[in-house]
């Protein structure tokens, strides 16, 4: 429920006297603040509730004194960010007024301006206060579990990190894996080459390359070696050193299939494994891997698992809303923890 929204509810309840507050916004930041067609001030207004005027360069705020302190708040944040030359757009608006108003102290200008990886003027960021602790998850452990649902950057996210690894020198390789269970993971009955026959499965990662590498040069490294995409089938009897790794979709392994991946592990390499447990493909109810992974290996050092929600969905608005209302008609043994927690947040309010 947003801050408006509470509001809204609570009309019926004696409130403090009103008081008005009076922000100076640099000239050059002005235009960045409000947005093309004022679309960044029309999403304040609709999320906070404190009342918002514009003047000039000057905003006033008005409304009870709690609400034009967060008000405040969310207002230098967002100079802050705009300061840094990062784009303003009402999505960043939500998730930074979301930021602060939870539970957590973090700044959103802090947040949302660390940057993981840059090429041809595009920065990849995280987007939320969860996708940052995500990101600072994989540099701080060996092992690292993102668990959501789609849309909230998980492998995004940790493909940018392996190819800031691999450009710092920090690993030799980057090695993406992920299930084909479409297809079933004896590929020979397919038509074609090997690569022909398991190109449709690991798109996704080559989409994701393509937004980070130059596409001439991704050729180059995959035939050196430097880059492998391949089926987790392919994993098996190796071991694998000096390389950031990611499992993708990990919630269409087998449990056999996610500890032969797992101890694949080798020296001075780093394991990204993603997955969301509401979307498990495996055929005759096998029990996926991701979950047992998760029972199994909770509360071992150096392994951490990082869960994001549909507040952390970064595409459209509407499938924050999808991914809720597909949530609230699943068993709530299906959820992960973050997402129970979420659900019933939502419930009391």
């Amino acid at each position: 429920m947003t801050p408006r929204e509470n509001a809204d509810s609570s009309q019926a309840e004696q409130s403090p006297e009103s008081v008005r507050s009076s922000i100076d916004v640099p000239p050059d930041l002005v235009v960045g603040l409000l947005g093309s067609a004022d679309e960044n001030l029309r999403a304040l207004e609709r999320i906070l509730a404190a009342d918002i005027h514009v003047r000039g360069n000057a905003l006033t705020l008005s409304g009870e004194p709690a609400d034009v302190a967060l008000a405040e708040r969310v207002v230098s944040e967002l100079m802050a960010i705009v300061a840094s030359a990062q784009s303003l757009t009402p999505d960043v608006v939500r998730h930074s007024v979301n930021m602060l108003t939870g539970a957590g102290n973090e700044s959103p200008a802090e947040v949302l301006t660390l940057d993981i990886l840059s090429r041809r003027g595009k920065t990849i960021r995280p987007k939320t206060l969860n996708q940052k602790r995500y990101v600072d998850a994989i540099d701080a452990h060996t092992i690292v579990f993102g668990v959501g649902p789609a849309g909230t950057g998980k492998t995004y996210l940790a493909m940018a990190k392996a190819v800031s690894a691999l450009q710092a020198k920090q690993v030799n390789r980057i090695i993406l894996t992920r299930p084909a269970v479409e297809a079933g993971e004896r590929l020979g009955f397919l038509p074609g080459t090997l690569s022909e026959k398991i190109d449709p499965y690991l798109r996704p990662l080559y989409d994701a390359l393509h937004d980070m590498m130059d596409p001439e040069l991704i050729p180059k490294l995959m035939s050196a070696g430097v880059i492998e995409v391949a089926p987790l089938g392919y994993m098996r009897g190796r071991t694998l050193n000096d390389a950031f790794i990611i499992l993708d979709e990990a919630q269409n392994t087998t449990a056999e299939q996610m500890k032969m991946f797992l101890t694949r592990l080798g020296f001075n390499s780093k394991i990204v494994v993603t997955g969301d447990i509401t979307q498990v493909d495996l055929a005759g109810g096998a029990n996926s891997g991701l979950r047992a992974a998760m029972r199994i290996l909770e509360g071992i050092d150096d392994i951490h698992f990082a869960e994001l929600t549909s507040a952390d969905v970064v595409r459209h608005r509407l499938v924050s809303e999808i991914v809720d209302a597909y949530a609230r008609h699943d068993e709530p043994t299906q959820l992960n923890r973050a997402q129970r927690r979420a659900m019933a947040n939502r419930s009391q309010r």
